[in-house]
């Protein structure tokens, strides 16, 4: 059977070129080797899809601090707010929430699954599931996708959209690399991104904070010079290995990049006041005590940061819970109000690839047309999603990325099919 198009993987980025393909004239095929299509598109979001985000393009790119921008060629043909009008003309109403962040008003991700699978039906794109790539030929005019089962499909253009090694249980099995490699790409190093970071921390491993979750703090990561490399404000929460939360997901791309130079363990700072100044919050501590020398000082300062987190402070500055406010002197309040504005403590890894949302590294977009997703080596050969060398943080930026690329992909592999009948 021949093909114009033949797109692997139905992810986010493979549904999307398989649909633009098609909408440019392409006969298409789209393979699946799971039993659903858009499994990691179904549990984005917590189940509710976060589709895109509404901030300016300038914003989003910025959201995506591996290599997005090389998607500044790609935004100029398909953005953000086109992915928002796209899905609303395929009568999937989109809400806007916090930090731009794009759902659907069904609040169910699966509506926007099944949009794309209706879109898939309307424009007639065969779809195989269910079907594993055994192996992919290129040659000089057909290219060769060979199925486990030994069927063997030609095509024009091949889209390469299997996703990268982050979330397996959803098909990114990192199949797709030696795909890539084999056309003569080169694969940047893989690592975990947007994932919980482990410690040894004594803290860490007595469990003493263990499940204590810390509101609008500001956590930094720290090169080996101590100066800050990043800080982003969000939640927190200590786990029984580490970190995690949505603060630490933004921060771990950082720290494993650290790790990665050969850094054993990386320090971080959390303020766990970010919107009180050190000396203001001494002051305003100080003019308490003095009002209530005979007041536990631990009364007096209860509900400054979260009670565990509290007795944790005291006990490290050594203040008893009686502890009499007449009787704690001024350095130990300024121990502590330094302890709660630079909390500093040490990570010493990350969990593993398989445990992250997204993956950093991937084919090298120094080999990637920008504004066709076309391979720079092989002729009839494009990429998209995330088995690309491009990662952003949670948040709506990793599927625009997807979209976005898909849509260019798709677009471009029907575009060049249909010149080569023109040719011969």
């Amino acid at each position: 059977m021949t093909y114009d198009v033949i797109v692997i993987g139905g992810g986010p980025s493979g549904l999307m070129a398989a649909i633009s393909a098609a909408e440019h004239g392409g006969r298409t095929l789209l393979i699946e080797k799971g039993k659903k299509l858009g499994k990691k598109l179904a549990i984005s979001g917590g189940g509710r899809c976060n589709v895109t985000n509404r901030l300016p393009q300038e914003e989003v790119i910025k959201h995506i601090p591996g290599n997005g921008k090389f998607l500044y060629s790609a935004f100029s043909v398909f953005n953000n707010y086109d992915i928002i009008e796209y899905f609303e003309n395929m009568g999937v109403a989109l809400k806007e929430e916090d930090h731009g962040r794009m759902f659907p008003v069904s609040n169910s991700a699966q509506s926007v699954v099944n949009a794309l699978i209706d879109k898939l039906k309307e424009l007639n794109v065969t779809v195989k599931m269910n079907t594993k790539v055994e192996a992919v030929h290129y040659n000089d005019t057909m290219h060769n996708v060979i199925l486990t089962d030994g069927e063997k499909l030609e095509t024009k253009a091949i889209v390469i959209a299997v996703g990268g090694k982050a979330v397996p249980h959803t098909g990114s099995t990192g199949d797709g690399y030696a795909w890539a490699k084999k056309a003569g790409h080169t694969i940047t190093e893989l690592y975990p991104t947007e994932v919980a970071l482990t410690s040894k921390e004594p803290f860490i491993q007595n469990k003493s904070l263990q499940g204590l979750s810390l509101r609008s703090v500001d956590l930094s990561v720290l090169n080996k010079k101590g100066k800050p490399i990043i800080t982003h404000k969000m939640d927190m929460i200590f786990t029984h290995f580490g970190v995690s939360g949505p603060a630490v997901l933004r921060c771990s791309q950082f720290v494993v990049k650290e790790l990665m130079k050969g850094q054993k363990k990386v320090p971080m700072i959390l303020d766990a006041l970010p919107d009180k100044d050190q000396e203001e919050l001494m002051t305003d501590i100080l003019t308490l005590m003095e009002e209530n020398p005979k007041k536990a000082f631990k009364n007096i300062v209860k509900g400054v940061v979260p009670e565990r987190f509290l007795t944790y402070i005291l006990n490290q500055n050594k203040v008893g819970d009686d502890q009499k406010c007449a009787n704690v002197s001024k350095e130990t309040v300024r121990s502590i109000v330094q302890t709660i504005k630079n909390f500093t403590f040490n990570v010493h890894g990350s969990l593993p690839l398989e445990k992250a949302f997204v993956t950093g590294g991937g084919v090298s977009i120094k080999e990637i047309v920008p504004n066709t997703m076309q391979s720079k080596i092989m002729r009839g050969l494009y990429f998209c999603g995330e088995i690309l060398d491009i990662h952003g943080y949670t948040g709506g930026y990793n599927i625009t990325s997807a979209l976005v690329t898909g849509r260019l992909a798709g677009m471009n592999a029907a575009e060049e099919a249909s010149y080569m009948v023109y040719d011969s």
